[in-house]
């Protein structure tokens, strides 16, 4: 594995409130981050996008499943759990995802891969409730 890719997988296990400013040493300075709600840009703005992610979130962690990696790209499946006091009505939420990843000496672009329906939408009260059923009326 090649040591930005190492150094990427090893930051996103121990990802804590404390350990953000190690996402300076894993991604550069003109970063491309992107995930189904959000395209930041530069380490700047993805240190305070994770800054306020913390703030939200009672827990957060992920599990690396599998890493594909071939000519300064990789594919990183993960799992990520979380407890958000106004999802599921603070009970854990697991997502599972894959990050698309570019890197030389360090992670240039970053694209993440997940259901926001799973993650957000069928966890909040009401809209949940719609989704669900409309979810069983298509698998009928």
């Amino acid at each position: 594995m090649s040591p930005a890719l190492d150094a990427f997988c090893k930051l996103y296990q121990s990802l804590s409130p404390d350990e953000l400013q190690g996402l300076r040493r894993v991604y550069s300075d003109d970063v491309l981050f992107a995930d189904p709600a959000h395209d930041i840009r530069g380490i700047d703005a993805l240190v305070t996008y994770f800054e306020g992610l913390f703030e939200r979130v009672q827990q957060c962690r992920f599990d690396i499943i599998q890493v594909m990696e071939q000519d300064g790209e990789a594919y990183v499946r993960w799992e990520m759990h979380f407890i958000h006091p106004r999802l599921n009505s603070g009970r854990p939420v697991s997502v599972p995802g894959v990050s698309h990843l570019c890197f030389a000496d360090s992670v240039y672009y970053h694209r993440d891969f997940f259901d926001l329906g799973t993650m957000l939408y069928e966890r909040l009260p009401l809209l949940g409730n719609c989704i669900r059923a409309l979810k069983r009326r298509l698998n009928a």
